[in-house]
């Protein structure tokens, strides 16, 4: 068995959820802004979430279900999924985003996975506080992948992480085989590959002996 863990948004899904409940809340230019600040290192990860989530303050239940109910996995991840899962491999997801949204894109598909990883927005009378809370704020992925990996036995030159963006990148120099997805360009100098959909992924891991290949399962 191995440990295959996925970042979310920008790899498994194209969809942001941060984004889709900023259209909602009204505030997309703001949260655009606090997220460019971020990706040019002038705001943490984590104070960057927290200022997203404090301009959400007071969304409705409504426009939060509408927002997540919106969010999609890419062509070819649910069966992607699948196909590890029926290998024996405990497949996890890892993201910074909402374990809300995580989970909505799942069900969609009729596909599940072993663990997630995730962070959640607080509600309180149906509408949202504008805090954030989570393990993915202030933890870093590395700690989580090698946290998993011990808790379910797998040793981390067994780990597989699979991700594209700065927050990644921890979790992509300690895993055993680090994947980038259409990674920034910061990020791809630590991945062993580098794929841009879910098929060539799939080849990719039948190509390190992670899955079995098609022609072989023929």
């Amino acid at each position: 068995m191995r440990l295959i863990a996925f970042d979310f948004d920008g790899t498994l899904s194209d969809s942001e959820m941060t984004v889709l409940l900023a259209e909602r809340a009204g505030v997309s230019e703001e949260v655009a802004e606090i997220t460019e600040r971020a990706m040019n290192d002038e705001l943490s990860y984590a104070e960057s979430l927290y200022q997203r989530a404090e301009l959400l303050e007071g969304l409705s239940e409504e426009d939060v279900a509408d927002a997540f109910d919106r969010v999609r996995i890419r062509p070819g991840a649910a069966d992607l999924i699948a196909r590890l899962r029926e290998a024996g491999h405990h497949v996890a997801i890892l993201t910074g985003g909402f374990e809300r949204g995580v989970e909505a894109a799942l069900a969609r598909e009729g596909v599940e996975v072993d663990t997630i990883v995730a962070n959640r927005l607080p509600q309180s009378g149906g509408r949202l506080t504008g805090d954030a809370e989570g393990p993915l704020i202030e933890g870093t992925k590395d700690d989580a992948l090698e946290e998993l990996a011990e808790a379910v036995g797998v040793p981390m030159a067994d780990t597989v992480a699979i991700g594209d963006g700065a927050n990644d990148l921890p979790m992509l120099e300690v895993a055993g085989l680090s994947v980038g997805f259409v990674p920034k360009p910061a990020v791809r100098s630590s991945c062993d590959a580098v794929v841009a959909s879910m098929a060539r992924l799939g080849s990719v891991l039948e190509g390190y002996r992670v899955l079995p290949s098609a022609e072989t399962l023929e």
